[in-house]
């Protein structure tokens, strides 16, 4: 973990203190600092941490091409692509990092608060086209494996949880999606819990923290062990992630991380934190 000293990611800085490293975080005016401690994982699983995009379906293409579209419209400019480098930075993270990424970038001048509602305008209507059969119907793919890999985690009364920092109406229809794809009823039936990114905090509704305490803070992933699978002894839990926030999260959050090949860990240079990697589902079966 020492090559990640002095090494920047984002919105995350990674220093060491006392001989320990730690991932310092900033956003919104407020500055968190994380220590990245050494841990273990000693099976049989008690419980099993899942995210969500990218781990249990594919759908990061069709979040990138939201952020796509609202630049698009952002520049007046139809033609308007984001570049390879880019990726890394407009996905794993919250739409608010990932905006902020692209408005540095290509529109310094450009209001936050006018891209994220573009954004959101976007993103519901492309849903609900989804949702009606209509345009990417596709988006929202079950991971390889998927059904299988719940179904026997169930059977060896290992308890799942979902974590997502997408905001409820873009999570749940993801969810519901994947699941009806595979006859396999409601999600809830199979998750112990689930954590989403909340509500959108619009004029006149209620809103949650949402993006503020989302990954890669730890706060997600420390809600939905605690409190929502009642987690006592964290070297009897397994996280599984595809992208860098999410794994930072993890480990912030005290849990070793299975990492799955095909996110942006190794990009991102994050590979040392995890515990194994994997391409598939069903290899972390022999695993826990």
């Amino acid at each position: 973990m020492k090559r990640l000293i002095g090494k920047s990611l984002g919105n995350v800085v990674f220093t060491e203190q006392n001989g320990n490293l730690y991932g310092n975080l900033t956003n919104y005016g407020v500055n968190a600092s994380y220590l990245i401690k050494p841990v273990d994982f000693f099976g049989p699983a008690k419980a099993i941490l899942m995210d969500l995009d990218g781990t249990t379906l594919t759908s990061e293409d069709f979040w990138v091409f939201v952020i796509e579209q609202t630049m698009q419209k952002l520049l007046g400019d139809g033609k308007f692509s984001l570049e390879e480098s880019d990726i890394p930075f407009v996905s794993g993270f919250t739409t608010v990092d990932h905006l902020n990424y692209c408005l540095n970038k290509y529109m310094p001048d450009e209001d936050i608060n006018s891209a994220v509602e573009c954004y959101h305008n976007i993103a519901e209507f492309q849903l609900k086209e989804i949702m009606q059969g209509r345009g990417h119907v596709d988006a929202f793919k079950p991971a390889d494996g998927l059904k299988d890999f719940l179904t026997e985690v169930k059977k060896r009364n290992i308890k799942i949880g979902l974590a997502t920092s997408g905001l409820d109406y873009k999570a749940i229809p993801e969810i519901v999606a994947a699941f009806r794809t595979l006859n396999m009823g409601d999600p809830r039936n199979y998750y112990d819990a689930i954590i989403t990114g909340g509500r959108r905090k619009d004029v006149g509704d209620y809103g949650t923290l949402g993006e503020v305490a989302s990954k890669p803070h730890p706060w997600i992933y420390t809600e939905l062990a605690y409190l929502g699978l009642k987690v006592t002894d964290p070297t009897t839990v397994i996280g599984i992630e595809d992208s860098a926030a999410g794994v930072l999260s993890l480990r912030f959050s005290g849990f070793p991380v299975v990492g799955l090949n095909g996110g942006n860990i190794t990009q991102s240079g994050l590979d040392c934190l995890c515990c194994k990697k994997v391409n598939k589902l069903e290899e972390i079966l022999r695993i826990i």
